[in-house]
């Protein structure tokens, strides 16, 4: 079952024996309880994100797929990327397209210009122009291998990661973006904030509950592929 933002502050008041209302009637603990719900939702994120796998994960709120596009520019090696179009934190580049000459995207090779054999061409002062082929990833932003000889609208395509659709104190029916199985996790890691904070006596059972969550949602997502076929992979022990 899946809980909107004002019942996970209903359920907060609950685990922490609040009182009805006591949260979203009072300014200041309103805004510190949803702090702590959004930080339980990084938390959830950056669990599935662990998880892995060939199924890209995306909150559900965001109304665009994660991947984003920009021009490609003659002459410019390095492209920034802090957020999407919409102003979400992108949090990881794990795909890199590039528009060739005659408008096909094609996928180009990550590579690490620091410790990677053949790197010259990142910083050898050269310039040499033409059609990338491999990027580095540095900070916020990307490195092509060799300079982009021509101009092409939209001739990067990014496929990212990107933070949550966090929520807002004025909330009420929004629902967090991914499993709804799993909601109750962002009243259970505040509940076991705020009884940690204040010494409450049932803080070793709300410990309990939301460490069983965190498995259960590890679980889930880690066999979300269920169109992928798994393999068994021998593992072969040098005895000698």
């Amino acid at each position: 079952m899946s809980i909107n933002f004002s019942q996970t502050l209903s359920l907060i008041e609950r685990n922490c024996k609040l009182g009805n209302g006591r949260i979203s009637g009072n300014v200041n603990l309103l805004s510190d309880f949803t702090a702590d719900i959004n930080l339980a939702l990084d938390f959830v994120y950056a669990t599935i994100f662990d998880c892995g796998g060939k199924w890209q994960f995306d909150d559900s709120n965001h109304t665009d797929y994660p991947i984003i596009t920009t021009n490609l520019v003659a002459n410019q090696r390095d492209y920034s990327f802090v957020s999407d179009e919409a102003g979400n934190l992108i949090l990881d580049i794990y795909k890199v397209m590039i528009k060739d000459p005659n408008g096909v995207y094609v996928e180009i090779t990550p590579v690490d210009q620091q410790s990677d054999e053949d790197m010259a061409s990142f910083y050898n002062g050269l310039n040499t122009t033409g059609t990338p082929t491999r990027y580095d990833k540095t900070a916020n932003g990307i490195f092509l291998d060799v300079i982009p000889s021509y101009n092409s609208t939209g001739g990067l395509k990014i496929f990212i990661n990107r933070e949550g659709s966090y929520f807002l104190t004025s909330d009420t029916t929004k629902k967090a973006g991914f499993a709804g199985l799993y909601h109750e996790y962002l009243a259970l890691r505040p509940s076991y904030q705020y009884a940690y904070r204040n010494n409450l006596s049932n803080i070793q059972a709300i410990q309990n509950e939301m460490l069983i969550m965190e498995d259960k949602i590890k679980k889930h997502y880690g066999k979300r592929e269920r169109d992928v076929k798994r393999r068994l992979i021998a593992n072969v022990e040098d005895n000698h």
